[in-house]
């Protein structure tokens, strides 16, 4: 299926089962979603299961889109194995950070892949810096840690700003893991790319300096 691993094609269909699922069974769909007050309650599982829930086709569409264009490189990378494990960290990471951030708001909730993408997303960088990417309305390539440092930019102020219906600390949370991650299992990369692990990292170090100061 367009040379893709057989472990992107799992976790594709994957999230494309249960996303059907939940557009033909909201009780399923609220069961399962990432909601504070229910996992304070004792409903660990939905920081994980609420990864695999989307909002519409559109939603479901975006995500695995973007996972299809940069899984390879992290299967390529580290193996299918160390990839699943990205995924799922990357995945987790971005509902604790939610769970941190949002931790007195009983009623947020939240579905999608984002996190875990964008932990897939951020391996991808950082196993190949040089990596140029395509972008609507902008005629040529822009390197990607480019992409991603803005991303993580857009996302702090997506949260400051609560701007529209988007999960941005899911997506800073997956992010975070998919950079610890990539470097735990390849930890020379920190001397054989510390510009680029130095620059991805600033808009983490961001982000805490702003909740230390209570600005955001």
């Amino acid at each position: 299926m367009f040379n893709m691993h057989v472990a992107t094609i799992v976790i594709i269909a994957a999230n494309v089962l249960v996303s059907i699922k939940g557009f033909n069974d909201l009780s399923f769909f609220d069961r399962y979603k990432f909601n504070i007050s229910a996992i304070n309650a004792g409903q660990k599982e939905r920081t994980v299961t609420s990864g695999f829930l989307h909002v519409d086709l559109a939603h479901l569409f975006m995500n695995m889109f973007t996972l299809y264009f940069f899984a390879d490189v992290v299967v390529r990378g580290f193996g299918a194995g160390k990839f699943i494990g990205i995924y799922f960290v990357s995945l987790i990471a971005g509902s604790l950070l939610a769970l941190f951030f949002h931790k007195n708001e009983p009623q947020y909730s939240a579905v999608g892949a984002s996190g875990a993408v964008t932990g897939i997303l951020y391996a991808a960088i950082l196993l190949q810096p040089d990596m140029q990417l395509g972008i609507m309305f902008i005629p040529i390539p822009v390197p990607a840690y480019v992409v991603g440092i803005g991303y993580l930019l857009y996302s702090i102020y997506g949260m400051k700003s609560r701007l529209g219906n988007i999960g941005h600390t899911a997506h800073f949370g997956g992010a975070i893991g998919g950079f610890a991650m990539t470097l735990l299992f390849m930890p020379d990369l920190i001397v054989t790319q510390t510009l680029m692990v130095g620059l991805l990292a600033i808009p983490i170090v961001i982000l805490f300096a702003m909740q230390k100061m209570g600005k955001i």
